[in-house]
């Protein structure tokens, strides 16, 4: 029988991340059956003036901010901050991406207070460049750490030059990685008690996208090159033309590559001496990609490599969003999310007995300021208080 609560019921987040690596980082908690308080500046995170826009309002925001009770104090006020240290009083967790010496600038800065304070607390703090060293304190943008990590240098083509990844897959990945820490420190605190600081920096976690690039540098000198949508290491393993649109041919070993070519009944490329092993076929990568292409030039992209696929050989037609959200295959996996208006990406994680759910929707800033307020011991006096003297925010600011 499932649980419907989640895996993470009774885990309290008090979340004042903005933007994407945080927000990503606690919908996935939330979606796991995590308590995740978003505490919002008074003009809210900015991704809520961001587009597309849809009728519920920023597409970027709603997309990485269901499941979390939304709320807005201004904590560059003491009061905000004495609110905020109420609601860790039963906090498991707070994150935040604020400026290095932000929060100690507030008087709540880890080592001198909180840890004392709270020391079952975990801290996650996501930064650009960590707290210290040549680039420390520094501000971290997802496009401009995959210039300076070198990401930039190794993606697109050598006519192309650098080329930006076309997704946020530094913030995106960040978010991945606090939320592995969290759940390290959750799992270490269960035997030692206490809680920890965690230091997630967009650079270092950039920095480990470079594999194999970074990897054959190290141990060979080897300096990467740009390879467009080829694999540096392997062959054929790259984009094809057909008569319908491109398509992408993966094979990864000597027996898929000698299956590939049965199967597109050209077995004189498997006996070519040239072809014979993944080192040669990379050596002579540009011959071989001329003489599949001819093979791939009046074929079918979809209905080719699904038949591919089919047999064991790694093969898609390169499709689109629309076409990729809309596929039997995504609806099968329940990777998207409606409710009413909200349409949204699914949960990635399955778990059998404890699956993720979508247990509330993203909210205007400030709908749960009340509750939130509430929860952490004040009367309605104290909110309406708070409220008429800008503290705490039940709409923007407002």
């Amino acid at each position: 029988m499932k649980n419907t609560s989640g895996a993470l019921a009774g885990l309290k987040v008090i979340d004042l991340s903005r933007v994407l690596a945080g927000p990503f980082c606690t919908q996935i908690l939330g979606d796991h059956g995590a308590e995740v308080i978003k505490i919002e500046p008074p003009n809210g995170d900015e991704t809520r003036s961001w587009g597309p826009f849809s009728p519920e309002g920023s597409a970027y925001y709603s997309g990485i901010n269901r499941n979390k009770h939304h709320a807005s104090v201004d904590l560059s006020k003491q009061e905000g901050r004495a609110l905020l240290l109420r609601l860790l009083e039963g906090a498991d967790v707070l994150i935040h991406n604020f400026k290095v010496g932000t929060l100690e600038r507030w008087g709540l800065g880890y080592e001198d207070v909180l840890s004392g304070r709270f020391p079952k607390l975990i801290y996650c703090h996501i930064t650009g460049f960590g707290d210290d060293g040549p680039l420390g304190g520094l501000p971290g943008y997802d496009s401009v750490v995959q210039a300076i990590t070198g990401c930039m240098s190794v993606n697109g083509s050598p006519n192309s030059g650098p080329t930006r990844v076309g997704m946020s897959i530094v913030d995106i990945g960040t978010g991945m990685n606090a939320l592995a820490a969290i759940l390290l420190a959750a799992l270490e605190r269960e035997r030692s008690g206490l809680g920890q600081k965690l230091d997630v920096s967009l650079y270092d976690c950039a920095l480990t996208y470079l594999h194999p690039h970074a990897a054959g540098y190290l141990q060979t000198g080897a300096v990467p090159a740009r390879s467009g949508n080829q694999h540096p290491s392997i062959a054929p393993y790259e984009e094809f033309a057909t008569r319908t649109g491109p398509m992408f041919l993966g094979v990864g070993n000597d027996g898929q590559f000698i299956a590939v070519c049965k199967f597109l009944a050209c077995t004189e490329l498997s006996a070519d001496p040239r072809f014979a092993t993944n080192a040669l076929r990379v050596q002579h990568r540009d011959a071989l990609h001329d003489l599949l292409q001819v093979v791939l030039n009046e074929q079918d992209a979809e209905e080719l490599s699904t038949r591919l696929l089919r047999s064991g050989i790694p093969a898609s037609a390169i499709k689109d969003v629309p076409d990729v959200l809309a596929a039997p295959h995504t609806i099968h996996r329940k990777m998207i999310l409606e409710d009413g208006d909200y349409k949204a990406l699914g949960i990635p994680i399955k778990l059998s007995r404890t699956p993720g759910a979508l247990r509330s929707l993203p909210k205007p800033l400030g709908s749960d300021s009340r509750d939130v307020c509430r929860a952490a011991g004040l009367s309605d006096a104290e909110i309406d208080r708070m409220v008429a003297e800008r503290i705490v925010f039940e709409k923007p600011g407002r």
